[in-house]
């Protein structure tokens, strides 16, 4: 539980995880408390989505979509790793969530079930920081590597001022009544890692890896050298011939005895 982030602690803490962050236009005061009659915060989690379209900062920051004003979500961030701020406010991007879901990130537990509406709902708008990720959401569109680190640094960013762990970290699909599926798709690679598939897990297992470090870390993009095998001393050496040499005096008796 936590008071949202003002508009210059999100810029405060964004650029000190490495993040290179731009501001939309009449974002610091852009939001849909007033208009919906609803507060946004305490904030509990920081929910995570693909925009299932390219080029869709205006969308996001200003001009929404039918039936869903904007903004559509805290932060935009495109395939060029650039965050661009979009709102401090109450945001449309998270819908209804699943009580058992939501709780499960609440209390930042290990395992996140799938979300039932059986268990009640909550208005995700209320309680989550939300991040629209520029993809087209269809399985194959890849995540550059540099827009991957960033995503990861934003979530870095949000749970190391708040002070909560990588599990308040969770996907729109993991949380969502209505059956989204976002986010999805091959990422192109991170730290020494190749290509891989998007998931929840593997997500949160790298915002937690950065929470170890301090906010200026960056992860390894090489494999570390192997460490050389030690060449033998002289007598090592020595030791070894003079075996090879007996074992072959061996042999050679043994010839000759037959």
């Amino acid at each position: 539980m936590a008071p949202p982030l003002t508009p210059d602690q999100w810029l405060k803490i964004l650029k000190a995880e490495g993040v290179s962050v731009s501001e939309y236009p009449g974002w610091r005061t852009r939001e849909r408390d007033d208009e919906t009659g609803k507060t946004f915060g305490p904030v509990h989690m920081f929910l995570n989505h693909h925009t299932a379209g390219l080029s869709a900062r205006d969308t996001v920051a200003k001009n929404g979509v039918a039936g869903l004003p904007a903004p559509l979500a805290h932060v935009y961030l495109a395939k060029s790793g650039v965050a661009t701020m979009c709102s401090a406010g109450r945001a449309n991007h998270a819908g209804l969530m699943a009580a058992n879901a939501y709780t499960s990130f609440l209390d930042e537990k290990t395992t996140h079930p799938a979300p039932a509406k059986s268990s009640g709902t909550i208005d995700g708008n209320d309680v989550a920081y939300g991040v629209e990720t520029e993809n087209l959401g269809d399985g194959k569109d890849v995540y550059p590597r540099g827009q991957y680190d960033a995503w990861v640094r934003i979530n870095a960013a949000v749970c190391r001022h708040h002070g909560w762990s990588a599990e308040s970290c969770g996907l729109h699909k993991e949380t969502s009544v209505e059956g989204k599926v976002d986010p999805r798709g091959p990422v192109e690679g991170y730290g020494t890692r190749g290509r891989f598939e998007f998931s929840g897990k593997q997500f949160r297992a790298d915002v937690a890896e950065r929470l170890k470090h301090a906010a200026s870390w960056s992860p390894p993009t090489s494999s570390p050298a192997p460490t050389p095998t030690p060449k033998p001393t002289t007598e090592q050496r020595l030791s070894a011939l003079e075996k090879t040499v007996a074992k072959q005096g061996k042999r050679i008796a043994a010839l000759e005895s037959k």
